[in-house]
């Protein structure tokens, strides 16, 4: 076993700047598990959790170090790492983990709560940050688990469980009354997942808003009942209630949004930032505030509802039904090692990320 690990670290003050640092494994206390971070899914998922790293703790997670690394960030990444040693009396070398783990060659976790198919990490300084990310998947005992799509299921998991829940309290909601449901940004994965949902309740008409560049592959999933350009939202029907799920988080397009509807627009969804702007406007627009849907909070919800077995039973049997025909949208693109990891993060970090491909990545050579 190497006796160190790698992290790949970013500068949290200009996201641009991005370098591996090294530093000696931890010796492990007791009840903690060391696993090797085999491969992990990168999307621009992973680059909102870098720009909302301060405002919603995800610098936390993995913390980069103290004094002169103070300025540096690991960014949080979903993936499938390997126990390769344990002080853990239920948990032994050789398991295959699924969860959130650091852009990293290692982590160490210390589990609690354990069930034939999961676990929760009680690292302490975790224990103040949302339990939704504290949550470990054992892929022996995972009926989601399908061990010849793990790049599809790294890739696609972390964003449909935000789809799902957000399909759950639409549908939850009885849609706000509207007819229709317009997602922007419909070219991005949690985007489009979202939609296969909707459009498989058909409840309400589902529309899509994308980039002229985006346009044909949109088009293409199928997922959507109309696809439209940005340009052109003054061609929806403003006398129909609708609601809106955001994830561009452009400030222009939510203007545009909110002041064709007016009243009209029965619910506003904040989700994403693809489009990279901050602080998209949020006051004196017309029609209702915008709400930011934040996962963690529907789950706790949805835990007390059903327990946990009835959110991973429900989640699960979507998931099934979802990758089959993700698959046929979704080429997975494989890179390893430091050098592979920074291209993939500034190409993603500068709006190059192509929709109809996903990234698995490794820091191992």
């Amino acid at each position: 076993m190497t006796a160190s690990m790698t992290r790949f670290v970013i500068d949290k003050s200009d996201l641009r700047k991005a370098k591996t640092l090294s530093a000696p494994l931890p010796d492990l206390q007791p009840g903690e598990i060391l696993l090797k971070v085999d491969s992990f899914a990168f999307t621009a998922n992973n680059i909102t959790y870098a720009e909302l790293g301060e405002r919603m703790a995800y610098w936390n997670f993995f913390p980069a170090g103290n004094g002169q690394e103070s300025n540096l960030g690991v960014v949080p990444v979903w993936g499938f790492a390997d126990v390769t040693d344990s002080r853990h009396e239920a948990i032994g070398p050789g398991e295959r983990i699924f969860g959130f783990f650091p852009m990293a060659t290692h982590a160490v976790l210390q589990p609690v709560k354990l069930t034939d198919n999961s676990f929760v990490d009680a690292t302490e300084h975790r224990k103040a940050l949302p339990p939704a990310y504290n949550f470990y998947v054992r892929t022996t005992g995972d009926a989601a688990f399908l061990p010849d799509r793990e790049g599809l299921q790294a890739l696609l998991r972390p964003l449909f469980i935000t789809a799902f829940l957000i399909d759950d309290f639409l549908a939850d909601e009885d849609f706000f009354g509207a007819g229709q449901v317009i997602l922007s940004s419909a070219s991005s994965k949690t985007a489009f997942g979202l939609a296969w949902l909707l459009r498989r309740r058909g409840k309400t008409e589902v529309i899509g808003l994308t980039s002229a560049g985006n346009r044909a592959f949109v088009e293409g999933l199928g997922c959507y009942d109309r696809v439209l350009l940005y340009d052109d939202i003054a061609k929806l029907n403003a006398t129909k209630p609708a609601v809106y799920v955001d994830f561009a988080g452009s400030a222009a397009v939510r203007t545009t949004i909110h002041q064709h509807f007016g009243e009209a627009l029965k619910y506003s969804c904040a989700v994403g930032l693809s489009h990279r702007e901050m602080n998209p406007p949020g006051k004196n627009l017309p029609g209702p505030k915008p709400v930011f849907f934040f996962a963690p909070d529907r789950i706790k919800k949805r835990t007390q509802d059903w327990g946990r077995g009835g959110i991973d039973t429900r989640f699960g049997d979507a998931m099934g039904d979802f990758l089959p025909h993700a698959g046929k949208w979704l080429t997975v693109i494989e890179g390893s090692g430091a050098a592979s990891v920074e291209a993939a993060w500034q190409a993603t970090l500068a709006g190059q990320a192509k929709p109809d491909e996903g990234q698995m990545l490794s820091l191992w050579e």
